[in-house]
């Protein structure tokens, strides 16, 4: 197995459901008799190591950090207009949390714009708010990491974009 691994140690990755975390080690574990490779990957918010098979990476979803475009494009989708659709909020609130758990920012990006509340609009429930919460979380967790910013400065970039839409 000697095939080079798609990331390095020290690098920052979007881990799909648990959003952007850091490589911090390449090591090999045998599990049931068998040598296995495993990227190992902190997630400093939710305090947590995920350890991911090398091989079984690309399927799982792990990917570098988006360009600087692609995280543009998705910066962008927050200006437009909000597209709630008329269906039952259990229905909009899974296709929210697949658009969330796909891991791609401007499917995530559609979800901060559609669950943004301002000022002057009503409130939100509580798993509206859950979910947003969520997806903001997972869209300023990338941006920051891009941008080599804090997340507050990225937050607060977000939404005052959300705002002036």
């Amino acid at each position: 197995m000697t095939k080079k691994a798609p990331f390095s140690v020290g690098d920052h990755v979007v881990y799909p459901t648990h959003g952007v975390g850091l490589i911090e080690a390449i090591e090999t574990q045998t599990i049931g008799g068998m040598e296995l490779e495993l990227f190992v990957i902190s997630f400093e918010r939710d305090r947590m190591i995920l350890r991911v098979p090398v091989a079984k990476a690309p399927k799982s979803g792990l990917r570098k950090l988006s360009s600087r475009q692609e995280m543009q494009t998705a910066l962008s989708t927050l200006k437009g207009r909000a597209r709630v659709k008329r269906t039952m909020w259990s229905r909009r609130a899974q296709e929210y949390e697949q658009k969330i758990n796909s891991g791609d920012p401007v499917s995530i990006a559609e979800v901060v714009r559609d669950l943004f509340r301002g000022a002057t609009q009503p409130e939100q429930s509580y798993s509206e708010r859950q979910i947003y919460e969520q997806a903001l979380e997972r869209l300023v967790g990338e941006l920051a990491a891009i941008e080599s910013i804090d997340a507050d400065t990225a937050t607060q970039k977000v939404e005052k974009l959300l705002s002036a839409a």
